[in-house]
């Protein structure tokens, strides 16, 4: 693969760095990283915000990483500022407003640049638009009023110009320049979002020769992004289901974070989804950082964990194109400790599914699910996603409607998971929660878990049988981190019905549960101001001899470390292991 055996190291070089590249300071700072780290090549960038390096610069800086092993391709960053003598647009980040000549044929003759200069380079995350000058408001108008729509909204508009600025004014004059030259783009993390600006993965992913996904996570309190860590996971399995062998890798920064740890974690999460690379950017922000010299460490414990891991698998949660609604509760959930994986295709060979109201984006949604559940198929879905399709026929397969009520409680009433009895658990969780009351009909649909507020109690986690198969439904809390709130036994319930290759987690939120499709998993405890060292509990469904732990050593013979189990009842193997904050442990099941 490269200097690493599960994975290439790469860093993004901005255009001020290269614009301004001196010898001297540019080798001490390759040598830092090299210090710790061992690159494998670099996305040189020559163009952003109105800054552009001359070939005797980009000549300079391709040499010495040369010289260091390194390989070179380019960099782009569709910013600009106001052309010169022109009235400023409202703009964020300095988007180009592709209804501006000026700027669009600025953006080719870079373009061109980048095709005559490098084989391959890749698009960095600004690539969309959000201006709404008078020429961006006509051209939405005339576009909106030639398909029918009449609501002015701009989401259509956007879809179809950043399509064609993909191949008029970057594809075409790149290839034009350099028939040969391969270009990657590279979508954000804030995927719920992309429609509304003109990211359009649906056309663009049969235009470009490669994708790449950004899995920066974000102070999630302080920061305007509130994105739960388990996206940097979640949404690279979501490229590459979205295509296969195509999704470049996963990209991080240190910005918008406090903690080394949380920098860390971007990395941990994004290596768990097993890619291609690891991009870290920038150079310039990296150069004699704290951050590099613990990443060093990280990146060769994470080659030697991966050297074990096969395929991630999980119940996938269907993100059809261009949608969203209930934005991230997928990885709420993963932050709870169900594995959770994503496609943009309807998963129908999947062994479990999950479907929020992003899903119901999908008009056909329910005529799947049903002939899903119906053939024997496991569904976990959203009181969102009931909501969404209240009025296309769900109504067939649940009992539960909507009469607007909501609700407040902290106690919780849970039918354990263990079979003949299931006895019930009454158990408190750590705060009062909010959600929607599912009204359903008393044996028609089941309720497993539900939360009492003084003499009533509501559904919060409810059954269904439908054929063959059976459908689950979550009623979201009004506020998707209240899921934390949550005891261990109500996520432990709901973690049972939908194991991931047969493996689920006995314990609070926090913990996520990383699955293979080759017997391994991978346990992470996120580190948090709350979090503390304790045991949890790993079920795995069979007779099941030990877990091993193949990258742990025993000091006395050498050998893998193995657990042993404390108990099997009911079909499966129980062990309890010590779990610490911001450490992950591999192990494999041994049967």
């Amino acid at each position: 693969m490269g200097n690493y055996r599960n994975f290439r190291l790469v860093y993004y070089f901005v255009a001020a760095g290269t614009a301004h590249a001196e010898r001297r300071r540019l080798e001490k700072d390759i040598r830092f990283f090299e210090k710790y780290l061992r690159p494998d090549k670099v996305y040189l960038e020559p163009y952003r915000s109105g800054v552009m390096a001359d070939e005797a610069h980009v000549a300079l800086c391709r040499e010495l990483f040369e010289k260091h092993g390194v390989e070179v391709a380019g960099g782009l960053t569709t910013t600009m500022p106001t052309p010169e003598g022109d009235e400023p647009k409202q703009r964020l980040f300095e988007t180009i407003c592709y209804n501006d000549q000026k700027m669009t044929d600025r953006l080719r003759e870079v373009c061109a640049f980048l095709g005559a200069h490098f084989d391959a380079f890749i698009i960095d995350d600004f690539f969309f638009t959000n201006c709404t000058c008078e020429a961006c408001r006509k051209g939405r108008d005339a576009y909106n009023k030639a398909h029918g729509i009449t609501d002015g909204s701009w989401q259509a508009y956007r879809l179809d110009l950043m399509e064609r600025v993909s191949r008029e004014i970057v594809i075409g004059p790149a290839k034009a320049a350099n028939p040969d030259c391969k270009i990657t783009i590279k979508y954000p993390n804030w995927a719920e979002s992309y429609q509304e600006t003109g990211y359009n993965p649906a056309a663009q992913r049969r235009l470009f020769d490669m994708i790449y996904t950004g899995t920066e996570a974000r102070d999630t309190t302080t920061s305007d992004q509130h994105l739960p860590r388990y996206l940097s996971f979640s949404l690279m399995t979501y490229f590459e289901n979205m295509w296969p062998g195509h999704n470049g890798g996963g990209w991080f920064d240190p910005f918008s974070l406090h903690l080394t740890e949380q920098y860390l974690e971007q990395v941990y999460l994004t290596a768990f989804s097993r890619p291609k690379e690891l991009m870290m950017f920038c150079f310039q922000a990296l150069a004699d950082h704290p951050y590099v010299p613990p990443l060093g460490y990280h990146l060769d414990k994470l080659d030697a964990i991966l050297d074990h891991c096969g395929k991630p698998v999980g119940t996938v949660c269907y993100l059809p194109d261009n949608s969203a609604g209930e934005d991230n509760l997928q990885d709420f959930l993963g932050m709870c400790g169900l594995p959770v994986v994503c496609s943009p295709y309807w998963p129908e060979d999947a062994a479990s599914i999950l479907l929020t109201r992003a899903s119901a984006c999908d008009p056909e949604v329910v005529e799947k699910l049903e002939a899903y559940v119906a053939g024997g198929g496991k569904a976990l879905v959203t009181s969102g996603f009931l909501q969404a399709t209240m009025d296309r026929g769900i109504a067939r397969m649940t009992s539960i409607r909507f009469d607007g009520r909501h609700v407040r409680g902290r106690r919780y009433r849970v039918e354990t998971d263990c079979p003949p009895r299931n006895p019930v658990a009454y158990v408190q969780g750590t705060a009062e929660i909010g959600l929607l009351v599912c009204e359903f009909r008393n044996n028609a649909t089941w309720a497993l878990v539900k939360v009492a507020d003084t003499e009533e109690s509501f559904g919060l986690l409810l059954r269904d049988t439908y054929g063959k198969g059976e459908m689950l439904t979550l009623a979201a809390p009004d506020s998707f981190p209240d899921l934390y709130k949550l005891p261990s036994e109500a996520l432990t319930r709901i973690r049972s019905a939908f194991p991931a290759a047969g493996t689920y987690l006995e314990c609070g939120a926090g913990i996520s549960l990383f699955a293979y499709d080759n017997g391994t998993f991978i346990v992470y405890p996120y580190a948090t101001s709350e979090a503390q060292p304790g045991m949890i509990r790993l079920h795995v469904q069979g007779q099941v001899k030990a877990l091993e732990m193949p990258v742990r050593r025993d000091r006395r013979t050498g050998k893998p470390v193995r657990v042993q189990p404390l108990y099997a009842r009911g079909g499966e193997t129980v062990f309890e292991v010590h779990t610490q904050p911001g450490a992950y442990e591999l192990y494999r099941i041994v049967g």
